[in-house]
């Protein structure tokens, strides 16, 4: 699959990238408007916690910060929020050209594509985020996110940084041209970030994510994830989906479940599924989940493109103004 044509209605979704935000986008109160508004988001989470065991509409509602925070938590929590906000707009006609998901985002735009059922989306995230968790209390992990310096930079202070003997340090987030994302042993990100410093970049942000993802430092729980997507169906995309480990197009099922376990160890390439999208008549990005990074990243490497982002209550009710039809005055009897 090479690109794709706008399924949608009008302007509002022809051409239009459904993008699905990864960890680190969520918030205390995340699911508050959804769930005191919208049925549709309410039926959504009333399966999430039946299929989890989880409370996940109370801690999405009215958990603390604390309790989001842990990664095995968190992930579930995120991939049923952005879904949430898919069942909403899909409901009221919104009708993406393709999707794509920023890491953890991906097993939304999975679910969104038709490739996994819910169901099988929301065991395996639990269990993507149990596995993450383990690896982030045996190891001394970080993750730092590079900001005003060249991805190949940064890769190279990378090497440079592991060349010292201090653990190991990889680039593990491709987020915008000047923005790029280290991973790896703690005292390494550190030497890295500092190196990074002195080479010009204009800052180091440490980043509270629990665990040092994509990275080899996850390849630790790689089979054990692995014998859990081989118990899965996978189907055949029934929407476009690009993927954030190529930046190219998920073609089939079978792809779609090695891509996935590709993901644990490997890089996200979010600047290469931004440029592959914006090859093809895209003429907005819509970002569906908690947050608002996706839709910055999409400004900052592409220019001054058109983005929508659902996150709030005022946002979600823009978007669904704009799908609504058109009221047409009665006629009128002469």
């Amino acid at each position: 699959m090479t690109g794709w044509t706008g399924s949608g209605s009008g302007g509002t979704t022809t051409g239009c990238l459904a993008m699905f935000p990864g960890q680190g986008s969520q918030r205390a109160g995340m699911a508050r408007h959804l769930l005191d508004a919208h049925a549709p988001a309410r039926g959504v989470f009333a399966r999430a916690d039946e299929i989890l065991g989880l409370p996940l509409s109370r801690i999405c509602v009215s958990g603390t910060a604390g309790e989001l925070a842990r990664t095995e938590i968190t992930q579930p929590a995120i991939v049923t929020t952005s879904l949430a906000v898919w069942e909403v707009l899909r409901s009221a006609g919104y009708r993406p050209a393709a999707a794509a998901g920023h890491s953890l985002g991906e097993f939304a735009a999975l679910v969104a594509a038709g490739v996994l059922s819910l169901e099988s989306a929301l065991q395996l995230v639990r269990l993507r985020g149990r596995l993450m968790g383990e690896v982030a209390r045996e190891v001394p992990g970080a993750m730092a996110a590079v900001l005003g310096l060249a991805a190949q930079e940064v890769a190279a202070v990378c090497d440079s940084a592991q060349a010292l003997g201090l653990g190991l340090v990889q680039v593990a987030n491709y987020n915008e041209p000047l923005q790029t994302v280290v991973s790896g042993h703690a005292d390494a990100v550190e030497v890295a970030g500092k190196a990074a410093l002195a080479a010009g970049a204009d800052q180091v942000v440490t980043l509270d994510v629990g665990a040092p993802f994509h990275c080899s430092l996850m390849s630790a729980v790689e089979e054990e994830f692995t014998e859990a997507l081989a118990a899965h169906r996978f189907a055949d995309p029934v929407l476009p989906v690009i993927s954030s480990v190529t930046g190219g197009y998920v073609t089939t099922g079978e792809e779609a479940r090695r891509l996935l376990r590709r993901q644990l160890t490997g890089p996200v390439r979010w600047v290469q599924v931004l440029r592959t999208a914006a090859r093809h008549p895209v003429d907005a990005y819509t970002e569906i989940g908690p947050g608002r990074v996706l839709s910055g990243l999409a400004r900052r490497t592409l220019g001054e493109v058109g983005t929508r982002s659902t996150g709030d209550p005022r946002r979600l009710a823009a978007l669904l103004g704009e799908l609504a039809p058109r009221q047409r005055p009665e006629p009128v009897a002469s």
